[in-house]
């Protein structure tokens, strides 16, 4: 499965999950669909603006980990 470690991500950058919403453009229920890994699908376009603006590589946010470590 596709851990999604944006939390981690934002925790290491200091910034809330407010502050990313305003400056990727993405809003608050779709960065919280994403941060609880309730998503099925990412964008490339939304994965390069979460990088961008957490001056990240896209391996930062996305983990796989295998369902025995789950």
């Amino acid at each position: 499965m596709i851990r999604i470690n944006l939390d981690v991500m934002l925790a290491k950058r200091k910034m809330s999950l407010t502050e990313l919403s305003e400056r990727v453009g993405i809003t608050m229920a779709n960065l919280s669909v994403l941060k609880t890994g309730k998503a099925k699908a990412i964008r490339f376009t939304t994965l390069d603006a979460l990088c961008r603006t957490l001056d990240c590589q896209p391996g930062d946010i996305l983990e796989y980990v295998s369902d025995g470590q789950c």
